[in-house]
């Protein structure tokens, strides 16, 4: 396996989209994700996750060939008119580590996901290199090509042509603020913070182009989970139907050591889960300081 098991890992993320055939066509298809299990959205799920009118949406669960233990949750949704990626506070990006990067705008073409940023190199940024696609439901991913272990953290190779989550990224209404809390609710560090040309960033809010955005990274030792980003006095809170996941990237997963070290209010109390993601242990969601949704598992593992 490409990646193991400790406090902060990510196990997961959940992709709302309109179409879950179409959506399976390319993750499936054309990531080559293997497909874990379908079915509807559990009820109690869906109620643990804040979400309770996502309840009995189609839904199916994927993850790499690896056999790395981080799945994709793809879960039937109406699109919202009003959410525009990249312009909102929550999560905004899926990170997986991939091979031949260069290879897949070939790959992806005549698929679902519509090519945003082609592979580059970014300086001051030697450790990958990063492409960007958006989904159907205009979930933002990352296939990044990692070329080196950055100074303070260590950075998975791909062990199959696409690989696990190795970094989320969160649109911060107050990027300091959210590494605080991520510090002291989740019990993970701060690492380094850069300053770049992020032109993702710069394209969403119509910014000249050499705007710099501060974004820092959070992670347990040295390994990478969150990368936080600043975002323009522009952004807004994202706009969800009534009871359901938000929209495009809606919730991330993570494997917590114990819940009794953690400063967090969860949504619903914690309960006992079965099943490939869960493995027999409890889980709960809580809510972060941009909105964003955490499911947290409890693994036993520092």
């Amino acid at each position: 396996m490409s990646h193991h098991l400790k406090h902060g890992t990510i196990m997961g993320g959940v992709v709302v989209t309109p179409d879950l055939d179409a959506a399976l066509a390319d993750y499936q298809g054309r990531l080559g994700l293997d497909l874990v299990e379908t079915g509807p959205l559990a009820a109690d799920l869906a109620a643990s996750w804040g979400c309770p009118e996502s309840a009995g949406a189609p839904y199916a669960m994927l993850r790499p060939q690896s056999g790395a233990h981080c799945f994709i949750r793809l879960v039937e949704q109406a699109d919202h008119p009003d959410f525009k990626p990249t312009r909102t506070y929550g999560w905004a990006a899926y990170e997986l580590t991939v091979k031949d990067v260069f290879g897949w705008p070939d790959r992806l073409e005549g698929s679902g996901f519509r090519v945003i940023g082609p592979p580059k190199e970014i300086a001051g940024l030697p450790y990958f290199i990063p492409m960007q696609v958006l989904g159907r439901g205009d979930e933002m991913i990352y296939l990044n090509e990692v070329a080196m272990d950055t100074p303070s953290s260590d950075l998975p190779r791909a062990m199959s042509l696409t690989d696990h989550i190795f970094i989320v990224i969160l649109a911060a209404s107050d990027r300091m603020a959210s590494v605080d809390w991520y510090r002291h609710a989740l019990r993970l560090d701060e690492g380094d913070s850069y300053t770049l040309e992020y032109s993702m960033i710069n394209a969403a809010f119509g910014l000249p182009a050499g705007t710099q955005t501060v974004i820092t990274m959070v992670q347990n030792e040295r390994l990478p989970i969150l990368e936080i980003d600043d975002y323009p006095p522009e952004a807004t809170v994202r706009p969800a139907h009534a009871g359901m996941l938000p929209p495009g990237n809606a919730l991330v997963t993570l494997a917590v050591e114990s819940f009794d070290d953690l400063d967090v209010e969860f949504l619903t109390e914690p309960v006992l889960r079965h099943g490939d993601l869960y493995m027999g242990n409890m889980a709960a969601t809580v809510r972060g300081p941009s909105g964003e949704l955490i499911e947290l598992i409890e693994t036993g593992l520092s």
